[in-house]
């Protein structure tokens, strides 16, 4: 009895919430365009949150959407940790963001919030091919029912062709939830005015709270691979490089050029899409066009064009995006060529290494032939007949002629009318030869 009313005593002096205390809670945002550098900073903060057993992770949800790549890989993140995940929809929750959200195990939301509309566009703006949209559908379906979801709601947001008219989705419509219809169809555990709120329904309030803050490099990683961002990059970088292939020495185009090409790497080498093995391979091709500027042939700067290729798209997990910025830029650096030719009348050193420009021309000394005006007018005899070539004999020195097109015998008397370098033209002499001459 006396065991029992001090067991009573001691629980009737804990706070009612003391399973919260000594436990940590992250809490993480995930805002702006969902993109490849999202992901790195998200694996970051997921690895501190396992590094200390944290009780949860709450992630601070507020996004347009993204790319699906980064999407993808964001929710097997999710899905692999041990940690208790959960959205915290503080507005919107769309596209991608919707797809994040649903590979948590729980859903918040606050009054004003709404989640869903996540149909799969390409970079211009389009719906998807077949392919990527089988894809999406069935990654939005699985997302749905491992948390227990009903999966028809997620593929109403992904799908026109999903029928859900209670909730403002006919055929033709994608499916967007707000706070109060996502908890009504299950796609929401409840709704909080605010991040306190939220701790204190999960029974955390006296939970610590440690807010993770993307750093600066990941910040810059992020930026570096938004969609929109990396054709940007890479068009000045090749564009610099182009121009610097124009001009002598090595100046602002080039280092231009060169730095949009190593802040792309760099972000993406932050983001986790790209090992060293990738910047090496970037590096050498830099210095075989580099090396190009004092060797003549092409071979070298043939070779560190493709070896800068190749990196590009090693950098990547998405080969067609990269193939798409990667066609943008060129067609930019073809159109710039073009203008330094046609407009500006600039050659490019790089093909004057490569082609032969050199000409034996009579401006700068050289001469093919040599002109003989001065044997215009003087006599000579054939040594050979001249059909129309020949040889004939002028003061003891032998001259291949050619006569004006008729056949000429051997020891005929020939006048020379023409002398054009080689090409030295004789007419035959019909006159009989004076005393004088015969003796």
């Amino acid at each position: 009895m006396v065991i029992s009313f001090l067991m009573v005593g001691i629980l009737s002096i804990l706070p009612l919430k003391g399973g919260a205390q000594g436990e940590t809670v992250y809490v993480v945002p995930v805002e702006e365009t969902v993109e490849k550098g999202l992901y790195a900073f998200l694996s970051r903060a997921v690895k501190e949150a396992e590094e200390v057993n944290a009780k949860a992770i709450i992630f601070t949800i507020n996004t347009p959407g993204g790319a699906v790549d980064a999407a993808g890989k964001i929710g097997q993140l999710l899905s692999a940790t041990s940690i208790k995940t959960i959205a915290f929809v503080d507005n919107q929750a769309l596209s991608a963001g919707a797809y994040i959200s649903l590979n948590m195990d729980e859903i918040y939301m606050v009054p004003s919030g709404t989640i869903g509309s996540a149909a799969v566009i390409d970079q211009a703006g389009n719906a998807a091919d077949e392919k990527a949209q089988s894809y999406w559908l069935s990654a939005m379906k699985a997302a749905a029912e491992q948390s227990g979801r009903d999966p028809i709601y997620a593929l109403a947001m992904a799908d026109r062709e999903v029928d859900i008219p209670e909730y403002g989705a006919p055929t033709g419509k994608l499916l967007t939830l707000t706070a109060d219809q996502a908890e009504e169809v299950g796609y929401s555990e409840g709704t909080v005015t605010s991040l306190e709120d939220l701790l204190s329904v999960l029974n955390l309030s006296d939970a610590k709270l440690i807010e993770v803050e993307e750093s600066f490099a990941e910040k810059i990683a992020r930026f570096i691979t938004h969609p929109v961002v990396v054709p940007i990059l890479l068009s000045i970088g090749s564009l610099g490089l182009i121009l610097e292939l124009y001009s002598p020495g090595f100046g602002i185009p080039g280092f231009m050029g060169l730095s949009s090409l190593l802040l792309f790497f760099y972000g993406h080498l932050v983001a986790g899409l790209a090992g060293f093995e990738t910047l090496i391979l970037f590096v050498i091709g830099i210095g075989l066009i580099l090396l190009e500027l004092f060797l003549p042939g092409g071979i070298a700067g043939i070779f560190g064009l493709a070896a800068i290729l190749a990196s590009l798209f090693l950098a990547t997990d998405n080969v067609v995006h990269m193939g798409i910025s990667i066609l943008i830029a060129l067609s930019i650096s073809v159109l710039a060529s073009i203008l330094m030719v046609k407009v500006f009348g600039k050659k490019m050193k790089f093909f004057r290494r490569i082609i032969l420009t050199d000409s034996t021309k009579s401006e700068a000394g050289y001469v093919s032939n040599k002109n003989r005006p001065e044997i215009v007018g003087k006599e000579g005899m054939t040594l050979t007949a001249l059909r129309p070539a020949g040889t004939i004999v002028l003061d003891d020195e032998r001259i291949d002629v050619v006569s004006e097109g008729s056949f000429i015998g051997k020891d005929k008397r020939v006048k020379i009318v023409k002398s054009e370098g080689a090409r030295i033209v004789v007419r035959e002499i019909n006159e009989p030869l004076s005393k004088e001459e015969e003796e």
